[in-house]
């Protein structure tokens, strides 16, 4: 199994290329430190797994992938990164990456997440599976002072032609922000939302 590791932090390109070698069936073809560069890697190379993190300057982790799956299907990319958020989870899964791993994560483990994937099973972190399929609710205080007055005035039941006319903005600027109010807390509709409200 051929892998390249792709990460801003030298040392932990050093570090993940001196461990994962100990394994006998693991190559590490070459390291990079930005999306760019292992699509470069990707030209030169032709791995079958590409270890990538998300946040990079020049061009992320998630660009790069969008960009390797288009180009070459065949090679695997497995996230590894810090972040859990369910944001960049999705836009990475979106992107076409097969795994997603944390960097906490022990290396002989990571060696065994890295064979599953090359058999062809998609791998993601059980921390990264609880996020997605049980998301923490935010809290109505992280919206902004603008969304909470629409949803006061949902809850009131209040239609958007009537919320527009008591915040003095257009009928299309509540639908978006209502639509970006459901979003942030991850609920379906206005009904959920009064539900939510008053709870």
């Amino acid at each position: 199994m051929k892998i390249i590791i792709v990460d801003d932090d030298p040392l932990v390109c050093q570090s993940l290329q001196v461990l994962l070698s100990r394994e006998k069936d693991i190559e590490v073809l070459s390291t990079a430190n930005n999306g760019a560069e292992a699509i470069e890697c990707c030209k030169n190379l032709l791995p079958d797994i590409i270890l990538m993190d998300i946040q990079m300057p020049i061009m992320d982790g998630i660009q790069a992938t969008r960009q390797i799956k288009q180009d070459w299907p065949s090679i695997k990319v497995m996230m590894l990164t810090t972040f859990q958020d369910e944001v960049n989870i999705r836009r990475a899964l979106l992107a076409g990456a097969e795994g997603y791993l944390i960097k906490s994560t022990e290396v002989s483990k990571m060696a065994q997440q890295l064979r599953a994937l090359n058999s062809g099973i998609s791998i993601l972190d059980p921390d990264v599976l609880k996020q997605l399929t049980q998301p923490e609710k935010k809290e109505l205080n992280q919206l902004t002072p603008r969304e909470q007055d629409i949803v006061k005035l949902v809850v009131q039941g209040m239609s958007n032609k009537e919320i527009a006319e008591a915040l003095f903005i257009s009928e299309g600027t509540v639908r978006n922000n209502l639509s970006i109010i459901l979003d942030k807390l991850q609920l379906r509709d206005r009904t959920q939302l009064a539900i939510y409200y008053w709870r």
